[in-house]
């Protein structure tokens, strides 16, 4: 009788080591899932007429890879076609008074629509409601 509370004994501390061992497994899986989502910080300004009027001025954080329109599209009011934006916040394009929103990443004036634009991190964005005269 001895010799099976022993053996007994013996299996529910392997079973228990076996499971704690698993347990550790799953918190390093998990850990390395995480380092591996990596993210960008951006600055966003909405603004009209050069700056004149600020509308807006925020740093906002997102997954590596996610394209300026998702960023604007999940921070602001955003209307578009076909990957260019023509309002934000309310304000959209007129061709009669030849406004549009315009927009800027780092100081150069964008060649892409912002749905084919992947933010990267410091990234400094301007959209600015202008004249295109």
């Amino acid at each position: 009788m001895e010799k099976w509370k022993t053996v007994l004994t013996a299996m529910i501390l392997a079973v228990a080591v076996l499971a704690g061992c698993g347990a550790q497994e799953e918190k390093e899986s998990s850990a390395t899932q995480e380092e591996q989502v990596q993210e960008v910080t951006v600055q966003v300004q909405v603004s009209k007429n050069d700056g004149e009027e600020m509308m807006a001025e925020d740093e906002i954080t997102v997954e590596k890879g996610t394209t300026l329109m998702e960023v604007m599209e999940d921070n602001y009011e955003v209307e578009q076609t076909e990957g260019f934006i023509n309002s934000i916040e309310g304000i959209a394009g007129n061709q009669e008074e030849k406004m549009a929103w315009m927009y800027t990443i780092n100081g150069e004036e964008a060649m892409v629509g912002a749905n084919e634009y992947e933010v990267e991190d410091g990234d400094e964005i301007v959209f600015d409601y202008q004249s295109w005269e």
